[in-house]
């Protein structure tokens, strides 16, 4: 994946979105958003645009002394939260649990306040459940998972990390053993250790940092802990956008489950925006 044009108003508007949730001093986000130009014109296009978002967002924070995303992270892990049990309700009901799994996670993905100002979760559900995937690999995400006692599992956003626990708790139950991935610190509404732990996933699976702050997964800028557990995992489920941003094309055995939120990426794939998918590597 690489930058297109398309990509750089973009840029701008994500740098709105923190500004406003960051302050409402309006000098300020005149001030930090101008200082923000520097990166969106010094661009590589040869790179994934998630290289350019990680640097326009530490700016950001940086200028503003703090994380613009904090507060609304933590009111979208208290409202999926409210939604665990009904959410687990429909799980444990299903015919096929490990599906209906996999597909509320892919519908988690929707809580993306780097893109989106406002989020209809439980409409978002409900098309996860009820339709089609745009790419559908879930019968060979099946038998990988069975073929496999260890999976390395990379969460992407706050809120969509309870989503993701759905999943990892029923394949705990079936006697695999996960290692859920958060970044290291900070960026955008992206999972953290502190999002793991109030979202209870630290009850159910070993959580580890991967030592960046950066959007998506950037391997040469994550540690050398992170790097030797991706290089060692036989499967890696990958949530998100960003993470089939920089991971896609890595000669690794990744089931990518996410919705392509922009028509860049959307384009590439041939796919209509807001598709969904369970994709293979």
């Amino acid at each position: 994946m690489k930058v297109h044009l398309d990509c750089f108003p973009c840029f701008l508007r994500q740098s709105l979105i923190a500004l406003r949730l960051g302050t409402d001093d309006e000098a300020l986000q005149e001030a930090v958003l101008k200082s923000t130009l520097e990166y969106i014109r010094d661009t590589d296009t040869s790179q994934p645009p998630a290289y350019t978002t990680t640097f326009i967002h530490r700016k950001i924070r940086q200028m503003l002394g703090k994380d613009p995303f904090l507060e609304i992270k933590a009111r979208y892990n208290r409202i999926a939260l409210n939604l665990y049990p009904s959410m687990k309700a429909l799980m444990d009901k299903s015919p096929d649990p490990l599906c209906t799994a996999a597909r509320l996670a892919i519908a988690g993905n929707i809580i993306d306040f780097g893109i989106f100002t406002s989020v209809d979760i439980e409409g978002t559900v409900d098309r996860a459940l009820n339709t089609n995937l745009a790419v559908d690999d879930y019968a060979a995400f099946r038998d990988a998972v069975a073929d496999t006692d260890e999976i390395l599992y990379l969460t992407d956003n706050a809120g969509e990390i309870v989503f993701d626990r759905l999943l990892i708790e029923h394949l705990t139950a079936s006697g695999k053993k996960i290692r859920a991935v958060v970044k290291g610190s900070p960026v955008i509404n992206d999972s953290t250790m502190f999002d793991a732990e109030e979202s209870g996933l630290t009850k159910i699976c070993e959580v580890i940092e991967n030592g960046s702050d950066a959007v998506g997964t950037i391997l040469p800028w994550t540690s050398s802990g992170f790097q030797k557990a991706f290089s060692a995992a036989r499967l890696i489920i990958s949530k998100g956008q960003g993470n089939f941003e920089t991971l896609a094309g890595i000669d690794k055995n990744i089931f990518f489950l996410f919705q392509s939120k922009c028509h860049v990426i959307s384009n590439e794939l041939g796919l209509p925006q807001s598709a969904m998918l369970l994709k293979k590597s």
